[in-house]
C-alpha cells in the first residue's frame, strides 16, 4: 500500500509537471525561434538596403556587416560588388528576385536544421542571403529542456520523499492493526491495537479490540471449564474404581467377580476416554504463540522416554534423517511437540509386532521440516486413513482395546494450531507412516 501511494503521488506530480512545464518549454522554444528569425531577417534587410544604395560607403559597410556572419551570400549589382559568394539558384532566390518577397528556411520541419537561410530582395534585381548556423540555438534549446528535465527529476524525487513520509503516516494505523492481527494469529490473545489515525481506522481498531476481548473472554471461560471438568470427572471415576476394587476383594463368587472386573475395565476405559477428552479440550482451548524450538533435543528426549517400553516388547526405535546431522528449529508452541510425539509413538508401539522396528525420520524441505514416524504394523486402508483423525474413531490395528480414538485427533489439533499439517501414508515395506510437516524457524538451517 505504501508503494501504491508513493506511485500515486509521483504520478500526480509528473502529470502536473507535464501540464505546466512542457507548455512553457515549448513557448520558450518558439520564442527563441521567432527572436532568431527576426534578428537574422533584420540583419538581412539592413544588408539589402546597403546593397541597394550602390555607393562605395554602403558597399564597405555591407562588407563589414557580413563579417559578423559566417556565411553571407549576395547577388552583386552594377554599382556594388562586395566580393561575397553568390547564392545558389533555388526557389527562395527566385522568389526574392521575381516576386520581391523574403523567405525563411529552417532546414527541417522538426524544430530546425543545422542552418537558417534567410533570403531577402534588394534593389536592382539583387538579393541577400544569410546562412545562419543554429548551433547556438540548439545549445540554448538543450539548456531550456535540460534545466526543466533536471528540475522535474528533483521535484519528482522530492515528491517521492514527501510521498513516502505521507504514506507511512497514512498507513501507520493500518500497520499497527496488522501487527495486532499477526500477534493474534500467533496466539497472543492479549494483543490490542491503539485507536489512532482517521475515524475509519479508529472504528476498525475499536471493533477488532472488542472482538479480541470477547474471544479472550471465551477462551478463558473454556479454560476454566476444562480445569473444572478435569477435577469433577476424575474424582467420581476414581471413587467408582476404588469401590469396584473393594467389591471384588470381598466377593467369593467367581461369576460376580468376573462381572466386577468387567465393570472395572470399563471404568478404566472411561477414565482414559475422559483424560483424552480433557487433553483435546486443552489443546483446543490453549492458544499460545509459536516460538523456535530445537527439534533434535525434543525428539531425543521423547525417544529416551519411550525406549524402555519398546524394549519390553523387543521393538527397536531408530532415528535417522537430516536431523542427525543438522539441528533445525521449528516453530511450535511449547509442549505441543512432546504431546504429538507421545501420541504417535504410543500408537506405533501398540500396533508394532514383537521384535519390530519404529523409525523416526526428519527431513528439511525449504521452509518446512517434515517429521515422520514409520511402524511395521498392519497399516491402514485408504478409507481408514480418511477417518483416522475423527474423534473416537478406532481402526483395527491402529489402537488396541484400551485406546480412546482421540490420539490422532489431538495430534492434528496441536499440529494445526502451530501452522503445520499431518498426513497418513503407507510405509515402505508395510505399516503406517505418520508424516508431520512443521514450519521451519528462520534461524534454522531448514
Amino acid at each position: 500500500m505504501n508503494r501504491q501511494l508513493i506511485r500515486s503521488y509521483i504520478l500526480l506530480v509528473a502529470v502536473a509537471i507535464f501540464l505546466f512545464t512542457v507548455p512553457v518549454a515549448f513557448t520558450l522554444t518558439k520564442q527563441l525561434r521567432d527572436d532568431t528569425r527576426q534578428s537574422v531577417l533584420r540583419e538581412a534587410n539592413t544588408m539589402a538596403l546597403l546593397l541597394g544604395n550602390g555607393d562605395r560607403a554602403s558597399c564597405e559597410a555591407l562588407t563589414k556587416v557580413a563579417k559578423a556572419y559566417r556565411d553571407v551570400e549576395v547577388t552583386p549589382t552594377a554599382d556594388c560588388d562586395p566580393k561575397l559568394p553568390t547564392p545558389t539558384p533555388d526557389a527562395a532566390l527566385t522568389r526574392a528576385l521575381e516576386k520581391n518577397e523574403p523567405t525563411t528556411d529552417w532546414g527541417s520541419d522538426f524544430v530546425w536544421g543545422k542552418h537558417l537561410k534567410v533570403t531577402v530582395p534588394a534593389e536592382g534585381d539583387a538579393a541577400v542571403r544569410i546562412v545562419y548556423s543554429t548551433s547556438d540555438m540548439t545549445r540554448r534549446l538543450w539548456q531550456i529542456w535540460g534545466f526543466r528535465a533536471a528540475l522535474a527529476v528533483l521535484v519528482l524525487a522530492a515528491a517521492a520523499a514527501i510521498g513516502a513520509y505521507a504514506a507511512r503516516r497514512i498507513t501507520a494505523p493500518l500497520r499497527e492493526l496488522n501487527a495486532m492481527a499477526s500477534k493474534f494469529s500467533d496466539g497472543d490473545l492479549t494483543a490490542r491495537s491503539p485507536v489512532t489515525g482517521p475515524p475509519e481506522t479508529q472504528t476498525l481498531a475499536r471493533t477488532l479490540n472488542q472482538g479480541a476481548e470477547r474471544l479472550d473472554t471465551l477462551v478463558a471461560s473454556q479454560r476454566i471449564f476444562v480445569a473444572d471438568a478435569s477435577h469433577q470427572l476424575r474424582t467420581p471415576l476414581t471413587a467408582l474404581r476404588l469401590s469396584l476394587d473393594n467389591i471384588a476383594d470381598g466377593v467369593d463368587d467367581e461369576f460376580v467377580r468376573e462381572d466386577v472386573e468387567q465393570a472395572t475395565a470399563e471404568v478404566v476405559r472411561m477414565s482414559r476416554l475422559v483424560n483424552g477428552l480433557l487433553v483435546l479440550a486443552r489443546a483446543e482451548a490453549k492458544v499460545t504463540a509459536a516460538e523456535p524450538l530445537p527439534l533434535r533435543e525434543i525428539v531425543d528426549e521423547r525417544l529416551t522416554v519411550w525406549r524402555p517400553a519398546a524394549d519390553e516388547r523387543g521393538v527397536t526405535i531408530a532415528l535417522r534423517g537430516s536431523v542427525v546431522d543438522d539441528r533445525p528449529s521449528v516453530l511450535a508452541s511449547p509442549g505441543h511437540l512432546d504431546q504429538v510425539l507421545d501420541n504417535v509413538l504410543s500408537n506405533a508401539l501398540e500396533v508394532s509386532p514383537d521384535g519390530g522396528r519404529i523409525t523416526v525420520e526428519v527431513e528439511s524441505r525449504a521452509d518446512t521440516v517434515v517429521l515422520s514416524v514409520l511402524d511395521e504394523g498392519p497399516g491402514m486402508s485408504d478409507a481408514d486413513k480418511s477417518r483416522a483423525f475423527d474423534r473416537f474413531w478406532r481402526g483395527q490395528g491402529l489402537t488396541g482395546r484400551s485406546g480412546s480414538g482421540l490420539g490422532l485427533a489431538v495430534v492434528k489439533q496441536l499440529v494445526t494450531d502451530d501452522g503445520g499439517t499431518v498426513a497418513l501414508a503407507d510405509a515402505p515395506g508395510g505399516g503406517l507412516k505418520v508424516e508431520i510437516s512443521l514450519r521451519a524457524s528462520p534461524r534454522s538451517g531448514g
